[in-house]
Order: C-alpha cells, then structure tokens, then sequence
C-alpha cells in the first residue's frame, strides 16, 4: 500500500526525546499521518507533544488519565474511521524500538480490504545479542503456550509494530482489554476467527536493556497469562470437578444399591465374582454421569457455544479415541521396552501420555468438539 494512505498510530505514556526523533523520520518519510495518543503523561512531558503537534502531517490526542495501551489504540483507529479516509494503519512504539525502514516495510504489505494482521518480528534466537535475557525467556514462553493453546506459532507475541488496513480495523474496536493485554487479545481474535497473521522479520532494537518500558512484569504478565490460558484453567477446573463427582459415585454405587442389586454370596469364589461386577458397574455408572456433567459443564461454561448440534456425538468420538489412544500408547511403550506389567514405570509413562493426551483432548474439543 502507498506509505501516503497510512497512518502511524503511537500511543505514548511519558516519553522522552526518541519520540519526537522517530515522529520527525515518519514525516520525512511520507506517511500520510502521524497520529501520536498522549495516555495521560503528567505535565513535564507536554512539550514534546507540543512539538510534535506542530509539525505538518501530525496529530496528537490526548487522554486526561493514563487509560492504557489498549484505549489508546482503540482511540487511535476511532480517529482514523472518523475523521480520514486513510486506508492502513501502522501503529509503534515510542520508546525507539521501532525503525523508520522497518514501518515502511509494513506499509508496502498492508493489502487495501484484506483482513490480515501484519506482525514485525524481532529476533529472539541465541544469536541475536541485543535481547535482555528476560525478554527473551519471557517472549519465548509466551509464544510457546500460544502455540499450545492457540495452534499458531507466533515468534514474538509483543510486538507493537503491527499493521493492518481499514476494513479490519471496526473489528479491533470490538476486542476487550484496554491495557498491555489489549495485544494479546487481539492475536487470541485472530487465531480463533482463523484471521490471516502475517509475520514480518524487523530490526531488533533494545535500548537500556528495556528499562524505559512502562510494562509492569508481575502485573501486565498476569494480565496476557490469564487470556491465554484462562479457558484452559476452567477447562481444568470442569474436569477436576467431575472427577470428584466420578469418584463419590463410585463409592456410593459401591457400598449402596449395587451390592444388593448383585447378590454378594458368602463363598469366596461367587463372592469374588460378584465383588468384580459391583466395581464394574459402579465404575460405568459413575462415569456417564461424570461425563455427561463434564460435556454440559465443557459446552456452556467453558467453551460457551449455543449452537451444539452434533457436539455429543463429537465428544463421546473424542472419549473414546483419548482412551482407546491411551491405553494403546502406554502398552506400546512398555512392549517395545520390555517392561514389566507390574513395573511401577509403567505408571510414570501412563501419567506422561495422559498428559500429553490432555492438552490433546483440550484442542481437539476446542477446534472441532465445540467448534464456534
């Protein structure tokens, strides 16, 4: 797209002189607007946004009070849909981190009416000797469990410089989150509305080993965690519940009416027989009423679908297969390793597989059990 049909958006909390710097090279360069959003900076601050104010090509609104990073963006393309006619928007940093030749970048692969978002990418590889080690660790976790959880790898899930055109952007203004998790949210919208990610290889700049960031680690980590993995958490806590449920039944259909319905006889051998089909059948009872609360619990309150046609039938499938898959696996492992039935690795390999099927199960009945 034609640099002179976008607008960079920065939104900006106290910055000091790289600001107006990377403003001023914006302007050189021909962007159509350079919007810039003061998120409640105190009064020592006003005067580069003065500055920048009064150069051609430039605008800045403010907020009376710091809102957040996400208001700012969502201010920013309320001012694009309403009073321009630009069709792509680049919004940056305003700390420096992001190069002029970079946002060009981005602006030649913004798509006039295509709904993609573009995503600069630094490099958070060995190699590169720029990166804080906390950054880099952090970033790597998060794009890992995004991956997960999300089905899409995503080298650096913190970008601020991102693209998009816009017909995309009435969509963003609908996306809760009005401080740093407001980013996060926005990649989460677009991995579940399978929305088109590009990522886009930049420069990776560091200045100070990041100490000029306003991202507070323990507090906005806690925010972008609890998106990504908050279903996931009342995914867990739907199971543990049935769980529970599935062993109090067990026990009640146990000790009362199943015994009786059985007829426990006083020999040793009717008695061990009739003891084997007391368990089998307080094992079943108990679990299709687990189950079914489990299905109930994962279609209304976890995954929060209302069109769930065909979704039993999906979910029993998905029952099935897990547990056919983890029977198999952990029989297949002990054989090719020659262990014993009674080993007691047996059981480590069974909690390993069982695992890893659960985060199986978890994506499949979120992509296809109950799919939105």
């Amino acid at each position: 797209m034609d640099k002179q049909q976008c607008c960079v958006l920065i939104p900006s909390l106290e910055p000091d002189e790289k600001l107006p710097a990377y403003v001023k090279e914006l302007t050189e360069a021909g962007f159509g607007l350079v919007l810039v959003i003061d998120d409640g900076s105190s009064a020592g601050y006003q005067h580069f946004f003065d500055e920048i104010a009064s150069w051609e090509g430039c605008r800045v609104l403010h907020h009376e009070v710091n809102r957040g990073k996400g208001a700012a963006l969502k201010t920013g393309y309320r001012y694009v849909l309403e009073e321009t006619s630009l069709q792509g928007v680049i919004t940056a940093d305003s700390d420096g981190q992001h190069t002029v030749p970079d946002t060009l970048r981005i602006a030649d692969l913004i798509t006039q009416g295509e709904k993609n978002l573009l995503l600069g990418s630094r490099d958070f590889s060995l190699k590169s000797k720029q990166v804080p080690p906390k950054s880099r660790f952090g970033n790597r976790c998060t794009s890992c469990i995004f991956a997960l959880f999300y089905g899409r790898w995503l080298p650096d899930t913190q970008t601020g410089l991102r693209g998009l055109s816009r017909a995309f952007l009435p969509e963003q203004l609908d996306i809760g989150g009005d401080r740093f998790e407001y980013e996060m949210n926005q990649l989460i919208y677009c991995a579940v509305h399978k929305e088109k990610m590009t990522v886009v290889p930049i420069e990776t700049v560091y200045h100070n080993e990041n100490q000029g960031t306003h991202f507070h680690p323990i507090r906005d980590s806690w925010r972008i965690y609890k998106l990504i993995l908050g279903n996931f958490f009342r995914f867990m806590g739907a199971s543990l519940l049935c769980t529970l449920l599935d062993l109090l039944l067990f026990t009640l259909f146990g000790i009362w009416p199943l015994p009786q319905l059985v007829g426990a006889e006083t020999t040793w051998v009717i008695f061990g027989a009739s003891l084997m089909a007391v368990t089998v059948l307080a094992t079943w009872i108990a679990r299709i009423f687990s189950a079914t609360l489990n299905y109930f619990l994962n279609r209304s309150l976890v995954f929060q679908i209302k069109d769930s046609k065909g979704s039993g039938l999906r979910y029993l499938l998905v029952a099935i297969l897990i547990m056919l898959l983890s029977s198999g696996l952990v029989s297949g492992i002990a054989s090719l390793f020659r262990l014993s039935s009674q080993s007691f690795v047996n059981t480590l390999i069974k909690m390993v597989v069982d695992t890893i099927l659960y985060f199986i199960n978890y994506r499949i009945q979120k992509s296809w059990v109950f799919k939105k």
